[in-house]
């Protein structure tokens, strides 16, 4: 069933999807018409809010109109997901902008249209583990095709990150910008900060008063059979700390989605703001909480396994912050964070402009003049 699941696949991304594009692609582009979509969400995901309500303030004013193609074809019955891809291919065909920010394969299916501007607004900061075609973990085996060379526009945290998805998206480093993260615009946002910590002391009244440690680590393996490392370390650790002490366990959602592990249910991005300390592996989410210029803690105690594995762009022993692999060292790192945070301050702010320099809360209107749908002008933070 899974073979011949994957065949199908085969032949709507190389047969279908084009013969559905090239049909409707007959009718002239319709000047305005914004898309956003995404295939491994439900509802609209993180990394594209921002942008949203930016084109959404646009439409408003009468300069856009807007359409959401939001779906995890994960979990949607074959005949569902058809429709949906179908659906999406006619309006693609059609419209003048398309904003992303995960791999979107109908996107790839087939030669878009030169009045069509594809942005990828991407989904991770700063540069970890190795993606794309650097590994063999993220493009299928028997996918035929070129998967981001539709891309208009691929839009990043720094410059440094600029070469390695040249070369890991196999795309020309002309459509690529160092604008900054459009999601990474909301930490600077007062108002939300403030909303993300009333809303979570609503809903865990008990961690009022004390220091919060967040445990956010990425997953082993793949989406389909996913693995966490170094919870029992996690649990041993935070019995050993004192009760001034409240630990928030948020797994990656491909985790929860096996068996739930995590204690809270706010998402990982609403936590940063009222996170005293993270506690964290190989996953981005390292780079956006840089921005929020708090301690944090590396617990990698499969490091050598992974770095063999998957790789690192980057030496991992060179970023500036505690690296422990035992519960012993894990807790002693949390207690002394802030001294180490206080001592090491010009190293760590050295690697955040590194690593996401370009994002300062103005991103997303950097993006819609880079496309060409805002007042701004500008492409790239030099």
């Amino acid at each position: 069933m899974f073979r011949i699941r994957q065949y199908l696949k085969m032949f709507l991304q190389n047969v279908l999807l084009p013969v559905i594009y090239g049909w409707f692609s007959r009718a002239p582009v319709q000047k305005g018409l914004v898309l956003f979509a995404d295939a491994h969400h439900e509802e609209l995901p993180f990394s594209m809010r921002r942008m949203y309500e930016a084109v959404s303030e646009l439409e408003t004013a009468g300069q856009c109109r807007t359409e959401l193609f939001i779906s995890d074809f994960g979990r949607m019955p074959f005949g569902e997901m058809l429709r949906a891809l179908l659906c999406f291919m006619k309006r693609y065909a059609v419209a003048e902008y398309v904003f992303i920010c995960d791999y979107y394969l109908p996107v790839a299916s087939c030669r878009k249209r030169p009045e069509t501007t594809v942005v990828q607004l991407w989904h991770s900061c700063g540069l970890m583990k190795k993606i794309a075609y650097d590994t063999g973990e993220d493009i299928p085996k028997n996918y035929r095709g070129n998967m981001f060379g539709n891309y208009t526009y691929l839009t990043l945290s720094a410059e440094i990150c600029v070469p390695v998805h040249a070369q890991a998206l196999r795309l020309s480093e002309s459509h690529i910008r160092a604008t900054g993260v459009s999601r990474t615009d909301y930490y600077f946002d007062q108002t939300w900060n403030d909303t993300c910590r009333k809303h979570f002391f609503e809903q865990y009244p008990e961690a009022r008063g004390k220091r919060i440690a967040l445990w956010a680590p990425t997953f082993r393996g793949n989406a389909a059979a996913p693995r966490l490392e170094g919870q029992k370390q996690i649990l041993e650790a935070a019995k050993e700390l004192s009760p001034d002490w409240y630990i928030i366990i948020k797994a990656h959602p491909h985790v929860d989605a096996h068996g739930r592990v995590s204690n809270c249910t706010i998402p990982t991005e609403e936590l940063l703001a009222v996170t005293d300390v993270l506690i964290t592996d190989y996953s981005s989410v390292l780079f956006d909480y840089l921005l929020y210029e708090k301690p944090a803690v590396l617990f990698a105690p499969d490091l050598q396994e992974y770095e063999d594995g998957r790789g690192f762009y980057l030496n991992y022993l060179s970023i500036p912050f505690q690296l422990a692999d035992t519960r012993q060292e894990l807790t002693e790192a949390i207690r002394s964070s802030s001294v180490w945070n206080a001592e090491h301050k010009k190293e760590i702010q050295e690697f955040r402009e590194q690593y996401v320099g370009a994002c300062d809360g103005r991103a997303t209107q950097r993006i819609l003049g880079l496309a060409g749908l805002g007042e701004e002008t500008t492409q790239s933070k030099n």
